[in-house]
C-alpha cells in the first residue's frame, strides 16, 4: 500500500532560533510540562521496506520474457497438426488458459515500478485489463473445469467449450473495468489511484479479487469434501490445474485487507501492523506474477495426464476386397 507517513524535514533554509538558557529556566519555571512519550512515538514515521520497487525492474522483465516464451511453447505444441492424432478433450480448455497466461505476461513489464514517464494513459488501462481480465478469465476456467470435468471438449457436447469460453471471457472482462478505469499516470507511473469520489470502483474490485482467488478455491475444496462425506451428487474433477490458485490465493486477501483499512474498517493502530500488511501485499503481487511462468507447465502436466489417460483412437476396420464370382465367370 505505501501509504505510511513521511514527516518532511527542514534543511538548510529553516529558520534556527536561539534562545539563552536563562529564557529556557524561566519557560520551565512557569510552566509545567508533562509530555506523553507513547503518544510521540505513535506519531513517528512508520516507513516500510517495499519488495517491489525500482530496483525490481529486473525481475518484472525476466518474469514476462520467460512466461512469454512458455506460454508460447505451449501453444505451438497445443495447436500444431502433429498433435492432432492424439485425442485431447482438454484442448480447447488449454489452449484459453494458455492464452489468458501470455496476456498476463505482455503486460508484466508494462506495470513495473521502474518505468516512470513511458507508459501513456491508454497503455496503462490496457495494460491493467490484461493483468486483471486475463487472471480471472484463467480462473473462472479452471472452476468450471473442475465443475464439469471430463464433459468439456466431447463430441456429446460440441458448443459448450465455445460458448463457456466466450461467456467466461466477457465475465472477466466486466470484472476487470473497475481496476481498469481507477488507473492512470497522475503520478509519472502506472498506478491505481482510488479516491473517494470513486469508491465504487475500489469496492468492485476488491469485491471481485477476493470472490475470485479466494473464496472459489475454498468452494471447490469445500464442495469436494462434502461430496466424498455424503457420498451423493457429481464430484468437482481434482486436476493439477488447481494448483494456480496457490499463486493468486493471497492477492485475493491482500486486496480485501487493503480495501478494508483504506475504508476505515480495520484499523492498524500500530506500525508493525502497517508494515505486515505493505509486505504482504508486496509478496501477494510477486506470487501472482510468477504464476505466468508456472502456469504454462502445469498446462503441460495436466494435457500429459489427459492423453495418457484418455482412451485411444480407435482404428479403422480393415474391409477385405470382395472374392471373385469364379463361378459365374465360367460358361
Amino acid at each position: 500500500m505505501g501509504n505510511c507517513l513521511q514527516h518532511q524535514v527542514a534543511e538548510g533554509d529553516s529558520t534556527k532560533f536561539t534562545f539563552g538558557d536563562d529564557i529556557w529556566d524561566e519557560f520551565n519555571d512557569s510552566y509545567d510540562l508533562n509530555y506523553n512519550y507513547s503518544n510521540v512515538e505513535a506519531a513517528a514515521p512508520c516507513r516500510s521496506c517495499s519488495l517491489l520497487d525500482e530496483s525490481s525492474l529486473p525481475f518484472f522483465i525476466l518474469t514476462s520474457v520467460l512466461g512469454i516464451l512458455a506460454s508460447g511453447a505451449v501453444l505451438f505444441a497445443l495447436l500444431r497438426p502433429l498433435f492432432h492424432w492424439r485425442v485431447c478433450p482438454e484442448r480447447p480448455l488449454l489452449v484459453q488458459l494458455a492464452v489468458g497466461s501470455a496476456l498476463f505476461s505482455i503486460a508484466v513489464p508494462v506495470l513495473a515500478p521502474g518505468l516512470r514517464g513511458v507508459q501513456g494513459t491508454a497503455l496503462c488501462h490496457l495494460a491493467h485489463m490484461l493483468w486483471y481480465g486475463s487472471a480471472f478469465a484463467q480462473a473462472l476456467l479452471i472452476v468450471c473445469h473442475a465443475c464439469l470435468g471430463p464433459k468439456m471438449g466431447r463430441r456429446q457436447v460440441p458448443d459448450i467449450t465455445l460458448r463457456l469460453g466466450v461467456g467466461l471471457w466477457g465475465m472477466a472482462i466486466l470484472l476487470g473495468l473497475p481496476v481498469t478505469l481507477a488507473s492512470d499516470t497522475s503520478l509519472g507511473f502506472c498506478s491505481l489511484t482510488f479516491s473517494r469520489s470513486h469508491w465504487f470502483l475500489q469496492l468492485s474490485h476488491a469485491a471481485a479479487c477476493f470472490t475470485v482467488f479466494t473464496m472459489l478455491p475454498l468452494a471447490l475444496l469445500g464442495a469436494k469434501a462434502l461430496t466424498k462425506i455424503l457420498g451423493r451428487g457429481p464430484c468437482p474433477w481434482v486436476n493439477v490445474l488447481w494448483a494456480w490458485f496457490v499463486f493468486w490465493w493471497l492477492h485475493g486477501v491482500a486486496v480485501g485487507l487493503d480495501f478494508l483499512v483504506r475504508s476505515k474498517a480495520l484499523v492498524l493502530s500500530t506500525c508493525l501492523a502497517q508494515q505486515a500488511l505493505d509486505l504482504l501485499q508486496h509478496l501477494a503481487e510477486a506470487v501472482a506474477i510468477l504464476h505466468c511462468v508456472a502456469a504454462p507447465l502445469l498446462l503441460a502436466l495436466s494435457y500429459h495426464q489427459t492423453a495418457r489417460t484418455s482412451p485411444p483412437a480407435l482404428p479403422l476396420p480393415l474391409t477385405r476386397p470382395a472374392p471373385l464370382d469364379t463361378q459365374g465367370g465360367k460358361s
